[in-house]
């Protein structure tokens, strides 16, 4: 197929089809014309004041002609020439420009005047008393010639009179120029003036395009409710209905595929719950230590199974869809923090670490509560799956403190603790928020802990970080909006 006009020019200018700018497109096609416009309203402007010029100064080198040849009397046959020297000086002296005139009689005797001006171009039938004009040069200056032809004589023996006037072209074209520039620049200011307005007006018209690319760049990547644009133009809300279209597609298939990791998950949970009660049985009952150790391998395996459905059922709780579909309910965060962490207390005993929660407000705060709107469930399962982290990993003699605190508008919790920590590098601790990522093959976790926290926590409108601690261990720092204060 062959390319069209518009790929063509963009090929020529070395722009890609991805590369254009519809803004920078549609300015080009409406500034460049005015240019154009604009240069040949200069042109023409130019040209109409020198013809109007020309015709000032052609008047003018008449009357003066005329002026000239009565200072030439015939008489008789003769002629009676009656140029005084105040009459030479007042044409010669021009304080503007100078003037140069030559009287004969044709075909060239010479009378009075400059002998150097141009003769007019040849006629092929001269009219008397009638002005004629043309261009010549005067040794190396450009001049205007106004030749008038006069009858004297008897009337048995006609002769002619020629009386030639020139002036130099330096006064027309200076007033061409001025006569351009005084058009030129109400002209300019009208050109700028209009491509202003032409600049606001596609700045106007693609405010939808921008209000549309600001929707869909200010979309979390699993967002796929449908967009909404208010008082767009035709073109842009077809293009919504495109795109909101391709969205629902894109929503009905991974709802599709989350449905079916729900149900899987579900269904798997009853015979992972029977296997590991099984083999703990098992594990109670064998006495050979080779069988013992074969029924623990089993045991772990079902253990991770029965984790790992866990947290898929907790992650497929946590999408958009399924967090929406909850009621939002006011709680108090610090409360929810200092629970799950004395509910951990004991594990963290057994795996022989300290476990604490500590209030960093003031002293005058930190009996008062941390307001935050969202799911209780989920939140619970956020910060237990934070803490849970700290003690999988942070090894055995470690400390890991709960922190709770307020940053103006937001609920600080804090997991900190000082074990091996992370490899300082900072691509892992953005890493670790996603899917199945592990950095580490201690514990048994299946990857899904920080990607569900993340999940979770900006769902609920908030951040959440990890950062390393000196001189080792993390700090798991999540952000959440605190919640408005209530109408009394």
């Amino acid at each position: 197929m062959k390319p069209t006009r518009w790929q063509r020019w963009g090929a020529q200018v070395g722009l890609a089809p991805g590369q254009r700018s519809l803004r920078r497109h549609l300015l080009l096609w409406l500034l460049v014309p005015q240019l154009v416009l604009w240069l040949a309203a200069a042109f023409v402007t130019y040209h109409l004041a020198a013809r109007y010029t020309n015709m000032a100064i052609d008047r003018s080198l008449y009357q003066t002609s005329r002026a000239l040849a009565q200072q030439v009397k015939p008489i008789g046959n003769g002629l009676l020439i009656d140029f005084p020297k105040s009459a030479q000086a007042i044409i010669e002296t021009d304080p503007d420009d100078t003037v140069y005139y030559m009287v004969s009689t044709p075909p060239g005797h010479f009378i009075l005047g400059n002998k150097n001006l141009p003769p007019p171009p040849p006629l092929p039938q001269i009219e008397l008393e009638r002005p004629y004009f043309y261009d010549g040069m005067v040794g190396d200056v450009p001049v205007r010639v106004s030749a008038l032809y006069l009858a004297y004589g008897e009337d048995d023996s006609p002769q002619q009179l020629l009386v030639q006037l020139a002036k130099s072209r330096a006064t027309r074209e200076e007033l061409a120029r001025q006569i351009l520039i005084d058009t030129a620049l109400p002209l300019s200011g009208l050109i700028v003036l209009m491509s202003l307005i032409v600049w606001a007006g596609i700045r106007t018209g693609l405010a939808p395009l921008a209000r549309l690319r600001s929707a869909v760049e200010d979309r979390a990547p699993n967002d796929l409710t449908p967009i909404e644009i208010e008082s767009a133009p035709a073109e842009v809300r077809a293009l919504v209905q495109a795109l909101n279209t391709l969205l629902a597609e894109v929503h009905e298939s991974v709802s599709a595929q989350k449905r079916f990791i729900s149900n899987a998950a579900h269904q798997l949970r009853t015979p992972l719950a029977g296997l590991k009660s099984q083999t703990e049985l098992a594990l109670a009952e064998a006495q050979d230590p080779a069988l013992r150790a074969r029924l623990a391998r089993v045991h772990e395996s079902a253990a991770r199974a029965a984790h790992l459905v866990a947290q898929l059922l907790t992650l497929a709780r946590a999408e958009p869809e399924s967090a929406l579909a909850q009621a939002r309910t006011r709680l108090d965060l610090a409360r929810l923090a200092k629970e799950l962490t004395a509910e951990q207390v004991p594990r963290a005993l057994q795996a022989g670490m300290d476990l604490g929660c500590e209030d960093a407000r003031d002293s005058a705060e930190a009996e008062a509560p941390l307001p935050v709107l969202g799911h209780p469930l989920l939140l619970r399962e956020a910060l237990s799956n934070l803490i849970d982290n700290a003690i999988r990993y942070a090894g055995r003699g470690a400390t890991v403190t709960v922190r709770l605190g307020r940053d103006g508008p937001s609920a600080l919790v804090q997991v900190e603790d000082d074990g091996p920590g992370l490899p300082r590098d900072p691509d892992i601790y953005e890493r670790v928020f996603e899917r199945f990522v592990r950095v580490t093959n201690d514990g048994h976790g299946c990857g899904l802990g920080l990607a569900i926290v993340r999940e979770i926590i900006e769902r609920h409108g908030g951040q959440v970080r990890l950062e390393p601690v000196t001189p080792h261990g993390v700090r798991v720092t999540v952000r959440l909006p605190v919640a408005a204060d209530r109408a009394p």
